[in-house]
């Protein structure tokens, strides 16, 4: 795979002197590092390179913007949430800086800009919790930017990637609220920093020849190609000067090109194995998750944040690629019901019970969603309902308790339930629970999720 940014290749050793069992166990560790680069490009191919694809949203350095929520139809990653319309911008930082336009909103609203690097890590935040709600001018440079801040702007954030995804949620309070939304996202702007300037713009950064993904790309060996590729864009951390020594020798790493058909058959068989091996460390992760001791706040933030857990930051990108860090959203998984069995909802019905004042703390809102366990998506059905959210908490109905209990089944429950009904799927599914701008019960753990009963008898 190459590119026209004429990236001199490094020596390239043969891989001939490495043992079956270190390969198969180098292979594993480059999978687990390089599967959320993967990801991450898959998307940004959809959504900035490949004008004929169904989710392309614009040009590099253009601001685009959802004017709904996510329906079963939007494919573009999985695990998307349908609370907050998504806009988005795919940044070329490599000539110049994006100066990024948050508009002033009203106080009582979430709205956030989540800036991802291509490591698929959160390297910054604009809007409601690192901001505020008043808006501003704010600067995303690269690696290589050092200029002076203009007047205007409140703040230059700097990535170590010259390429970067902004991906902004404006909360939607109902589908009354939706031409608000939409007001609030034609506020959103990102123009290169000499149109912002007025002033001549720098010589264009070199093309790039940007190779297509195939349907298997994150899978298997054809994976490491597109790695070693994208590690042009991405400035070598000194934290992972000794990791990419030890992946080079199966020629993963800048600069280098990984051939699979070069290897011996004992060789190309240890690396399909190691990068099968990485399934045993999901399920590790997975029992942990499903134990609640593991978070979604553990598998997504900052490089500095995650310390080189490259293993939670695989599972996190599998999971739900841009995942929130935990400040802004923290993410709790039903995968298991209260007997440790997989959801399934052609076998039982569930119901999930919050009791009196044991709501999720937080201050912004909740969420309850439904996917589907086989795509990962949001689940179609007659009432167009994918979540029951904290914003239609007057609409539910109560016990005489207090407590809150929401039905989760395929099909719809007796009238009185109705309300707080969550269809699901004739099949696997899961659904995630999410807190935005967590309160500190959540964050520090004194606040425990209610578990997924299975109702006796229903499905």
């Amino acid at each position: 795979m190459g590119s026209a940014t004429g990236v001199a290749k490094a020596n390239q050793p043969s891989g001939s002197g490495i043992s079956a069992g270190d390969a198969r166990a180098i292979a594993k560790e480059a999978y687990i590092y390089g599967f959320p680069m993967v990801m991450n490009y898959q998307t940004m191919y959809k959504q900035a390179i490949d004008k004929n694809s169904p989710d392309f949203r614009g040009d590099f350095n253009s601001l685009n913007s959802a004017k709904s929520v996510a329906t079963p139809d939007d494919k573009f990653v999985v695990t998307p949430n349908s609370d907050t319309p998504y806009s988005y911008v795919w940044m070329d930082l490599r000539a110049e800086p994006v100066v990024i336009t948050m508009p002033k909103i009203e106080p009582n609203r979430y709205y956030t800009a989540q800036l991802v690097d291509l490591y698929t890590y959160n390297f910054a935040y604009l809007g409601t919790r690192a901001f505020g709600n008043d808006g501003g001018k704010f600067i995303i440079a690269g690696p290589g930017w050092n200029g002076p801040t203009p007047a205007g702007v409140k703040s230059v954030i700097h990535t170590e990637t010259q390429f970067a995804y902004g991906l902004f949620r404006t909360q939607l309070f109902n589908l009354a609220d939706l031409a608000s939304v939409n007001r609030i996202q034609a506020g959103y702007h990102a123009e290169p920093l000499s149109s912002y300037l007025r002033e001549p713009a720098p010589p264009r950064a070199a093309p790039v020849n940007w190779p297509k993904p195939s349907d298997d790309m994150s899978a298997s060996p054809t994976m490491f190609p597109l790695v070693n590729f994208l590690f042009q864009f991405c400035p070598p951390d000194p934290s992972e000067k000794d990791l990419l020594v030890r992946f080079g020798r199966l020629n993963i790493g800048p600069g280098r090109t990984f051939d699979f058909s070069s290897f011996s058959p004992e060789i190309q068989q240890a690396i399909n194995d190691g990068i099968k091996d990485s399934d045993a460390d999901v399920a590790v992760v997975m029992k942990k998750i499903n134990t609640d001791a593991v978070s979604s706040g553990d598998m997504f933030g900052s490089r500095d944040f995650l310390k080189d857990n490259y293993l939670y930051r695989y599972v996190g990108a599998k999971l739900g690629l841009y995942g929130n860090s935990k400040q802004d959203a923290l993410y709790f998984g039903y995968f298991l019901d209260a007997r440790h069995q997989p959801l399934d909802a052609s076998k039982s019905s569930y119901e999930l019970r919050f009791a009196k004042d044991q709501l999720p703390p937080n201050k912004a809102f909740w969420s309850l969603t439904m996917y589907d366990g086989k795509s990962q998506l949001l689940v179609a059905n007659p009432l167009k309902r994918y979540l029951l959210n904290s914003t239609n908490l007057s609409s539910y109905e109560y016990g005489k308790d207090g407590s809150l209990t929401l039905y989760v089944s395929r099909n719809k429950p007796a009238t009185a339930k109705e309300s707080n009904w969550l269809p699901a799927p004739d099949g696997p599914f899961y659904c995630i629970l999410r807190v935005y701008l967590p309160g500190e019960a959540v964050l520090n753990g004194s606040w425990k999720k209610p578990q997924m009963q299975p109702v006796q008898g229903g499905a």
